[in-house]
């Protein structure tokens, strides 16, 4: 679900990503970067049968009789109930001549969840938001190694060029304003949907064109930069992980510690210390403005160059204090500290997970609730997820035979509310949603793409059973989780019980450059729904986030023009763009270096800020260069 990686940098350039990202794209050929070349000896090639062909070709008959579907687990338990009634399948809809992200159909027996990650956290009104961290991904419009479009130089047959040239027509007909409905295959309901526009041309008012959310379209979408914050001279890579807004600053994570600034100015409003580096931090906001953190015990030294990850503490992100922070020892013996891999926020309770147990406290004061431990089977807590309530990924068997329980928790005490015990050969589970409760994984290393999804099931929390599991082939869905970690998945949003999933990127109607859409599943019955937001050619639409029944989105630009955020409406699938970043050659240079794929990306009321989650030492070859650690945006 994700592009293959580009030619490796070289290893003293400056980047604003994690080590192992994407750099900045190489100089432009004549012509302009993006310019048309010479197609690669590659190109975009043909998947192995999916549930339904982007590009519109025609599905397998679909079965007489269902193939078996994953078990649900009862209630409260491990075990696997027996499989769903007979005609609890979705019906795969009639086959659609459609383009790239329209609905297909889909083969019986999987039906599909998921739900918002921080990467498509719910809006919370008069509340800050966190940062989605994302995945390591190259920059739209860099050259790609193989192929064009990221398709890793896979032989463009005559039969593809022929779908390819029928979905540039399909695409060329909506675009005209074809509206269409699809039927569906329960009893012929029709649902009616059509391609979004963008909207808003830098008008504001009473109508502002949004559904359901908290932003408002600008009176002047046109943005001017709003400050920048350089990025500072470090000797070797540095984690700086976390950005947060409240209603007065945008906090940031430095080398030293975390740094309020002025929402507007940039303006240095106060800062925090860390004794070590940051090592993650809670995507989650309490409506009093405080997050949880996990930091390193000590700064780095000759004896000991890597300090453990096993202080977890609260920082008050309105008035800027560290409120507390611990370290505690396993609840089985021993008194050395805990380390820990992942935290997360969810109402008064701040969790913590990893190898070694789970352990949570309470928000205010940093009392234990539970400590770490593990069962006499071995099971263990891997990480949890927060938000709106609060999961868990339990860990059993054996290293080369896990087993993976997905639970919803007590809060307080840390009690198993319900269980689903997930499909063999799943080695990491990702919670992308906790209420609804959403679970993305790579059963059986089948995506193999290393985005961490080949599905994603749908999963009632009060009783554990399947609801529906979705199928995400990763040729056509861009959705991304972190392969070990619990709660890391980005480039997607959950809302109006439905998942929101960009497409991959790929050719558009133009000759040159890429483009993508957003589609939606229904979480109930897994269906692929009928509308989608399209990018529009050489552009590239990232979910980032919930707005009440809206979603808000990134586009990327050409390498000639500026990035926009746009509002998509949840329904209706029409865009209308809250910002528009200046086209000027050196504030494009500066915000094409943030790649979506790593960057940590947040929008509010007019608002946009672009953030580095790393740093390093500067390039030999430019070391002059301005480098940015944050780029903020914002409109008049």
């Amino acid at each position: 679900m994700t592009q293959p990686p580009q030619q490796p940098p070289h290893p003293d350039e400056p980047s604003n990503t994690p080590p192992g990202a994407p750099n900045t794209p190489p100089a432009p050929p004549a012509g302009g970067f993006g310019a048309p070349q010479d197609p690669p000896p590659g190109g975009f090639g043909q998947p192995a049968p999916p549930p339904a062909d982007p590009f519109g070709k025609q599905p397998p008959a679909a079965p007489q009789q269902p193939p078996a579907a994953p078990q649900d687990a009862p209630a409260g338990g491990y075990g696997t109930p027996p499989p769903p009634a007979p005609g609890s399948y979705p019906t795969p809809p009639a086959p659609q001549p459609n383009g790239y992200g329209y609905p297909q159909a889909q083969q019986p027996g999987y039906g599909y969840p998921q739900g918002p990650g921080q990467h498509g956290r719910p809006g919370m009104p008069q509340q800050a938001y966190g940062y989605p961290t994302q995945p390591m991904q190259p920059q739209y419009g860099a050259p790609q190694p193989g192929g064009s479009g990221g398709t890793g130089g896979k032989k463009f047959s005559t039969q593809m060029q022929i779908i390819v040239a029928a979905a540039v027509a399909v695409v060329l007909i909506i675009g005209a304003g074809v509206i269409y409905s699809a039927t569906s295959g329960d009893g012929g309901k029709d649902e009616a949907s059509s391609s979004g526009s963008t909207g808003g041309e830098g008008k504001g008012g009473e109508d502002s064109g949004l559904a359901g959310g908290s932003e408002k379209v600008p009176a002047n979408t046109k943005s001017k930069v709003a400050f920048q914050v350089p990025q500072p001279v470090v000797k070797d890579i540095v984690q700086v992980e976390g950005s947060w807004l409240t209603d007065k600053a945008y906090v940031k994570t430095g080398i030293d510690g975390i740094n309020g600034y002025d929402r507007d100015k940039g303006t240095k409003l106060w800062s925090v210390p860390l004794p070590g580096e940051m090592c993650t931090t809670s995507r989650h906001v309490s409506k009093d403005y405080k997050t949880a953190i996990l930091f390193r015990e000590t700064k780095p030294t000759k004896e000991k160059k890597y300090p453990a990850c096993d202080q977890v503490g609260v920082i008050d992100l309105a008035a800027g204090k560290l409120l507390w922070s611990k370290s505690v020892t396993s609840a089985t013996g021993g008194d050395r500290p805990v380390t820990f891999d992942e935290v997360t926020l969810s109402g008064t309770t701040v969790a913590a997970g990893g190898t070694s147990g789970g352990a949570a406290f309470k928000l205010a004061d940093g009392a234990e609730l539970w400590k770490p431990k593990t069962g006499a089977d071995g099971c263990y807590d891997r990480g949890y997820a927060g938000g709106e309530a609060l999961a868990v990924v339990r860990k059993c068997g054996t290293y080369d035979s896990p087993q993976l329980t997905v639970q919803a928790l007590n809060p307080t005490t840390g009690a198993p509310l319900s269980s689903y015990q997930m499909p063999a050969g799943v080695e990491y589970a990702h919670i992308v949603s906790t209420k609804p409760l959403v679970v993305a994984a790579d059963v059986g290393d089948t995506a193999g793409d290393g985005s961490g999804i080949s599905d994603f099931f749908s999963l009632d929390a009060a009783t554990g059973k399947l609801k529906v599991r979705i199928p995400a082939d990763a040729e056509k869905y861009a959705g991304d989780c972190d392969s070990t970690e619990v709660e890391k998945c980005q480039n997607m949003a959950v809302g109006n019980n439905r998942l929101y999933l960009p497409t991959e990127r790929h050719d558009g109607t133009s000759e040159y450059g890429d483009t993508n859409e957003v589609v939606a599943f229904d979480l109930d019955t897994g269906k692929l729904l009928g509308g989608r937001a399209d990018a529009g050619d050489r552009n590239i639409l990232t979910p980032l986030r919930m707005d009440g029944t809206s979603i808000i989105a990134y586009k990327e630009a050409p390498y000639d023009k500026g990035g926009q955020v746009v509002s998509i409406d949840g329904e209706t699938f029409k865009q209308t763009t809250l910002m528009e970043n200046p086209d000027d050659e050196a504030i494009r240079k500066a915000e094409k270096r943030f790649s979506v794929g790593s960057a940590e990306l947040l929008y509010s009321d007019g608002q946009f800020y672009m953030a580095a989650p790393a740093v390093h030492k500067p390039s030999s070859y430019s070391p002059d260069e301005k480098v940015y650690l944050v780029v903020a945006y914002g409109t008049s």
